[in-house]
């Protein structure tokens, strides 16, 4: 399938408008409900072929966050044999005390996966921490990257955004 047909299949499988906060605290009036295209076994495999392909050479895990980044990372460590961890958004306070469960991240090349990323704020958060525990990170794939300032932003942590789709491309899709 093309990249600009899973765009379409994405926006008409996970659109929802309406009025919604955003994590970022920003209101708006359409949400892609990743979950939705996160839960698809028809759409997931589609989208994880695109996103393989960004991932860099040297990557030894893929991080995903909670929520909805673990899916994507679970799907691509299925498909590209690379092991995953799942990053929570502040360590567990019983049992391990984990911030990330899965692989082992200390001394080790990762690429965080993100599932729709607005601001990045919670990406900066989970990198320092994970940067904290001995990760070596550099670049974050999301599947969505709903503002372009997020590129921006996550550079100013050193980090490089690479999405599938920005939302100006799947909207350009849809609308024609």
């Amino acid at each position: 399938m093309l990249k600009e047909d899973i765009a379409k299949k994405v926006y008409e499988t996970a659109h929802i408008t309406g009025e919604f906060t955003l994590r970022s605290g920003q209101v708006s009036n359409e949400y892609f409900d990743k979950y939705l295209f996160e839960a698809d076994p028809s759409l997931l495999p589609e989208i994880v072929q695109l996103m393989k392909e960004l991932i860099p050479e040297d990557t030894e895990i893929l991080a995903g966050l909670e929520t909805g980044g673990i899916p994507i990372a679970t799907a691509l460590s299925l498909e590209t044999k690379i092991k995953a961890a799942f990053v929570r958004k502040k360590a567990k306070e019983y049992g391990t005390c984990k911030l990330a469960e899965g692989a082992d991240v200390n001394r080790k090349k990762v690429c965080v996966i993100e599932d729709v990323v607005t601001t990045g704020g919670q990406i900066i958060k989970s990198v320092q921490e994970l940067r904290k525990r001995g990760a070596i990170i550099d670049t974050v794939l999301c599947v969505i990257q709903r503002n372009e300032k997020a590129t921006e932003i996550l550079a100013n942590e050193h980090l490089l955004l690479k999405p599938v789709f920005t939302m100006d491309f799947i909207k350009s899709q849809v609308n024609g």
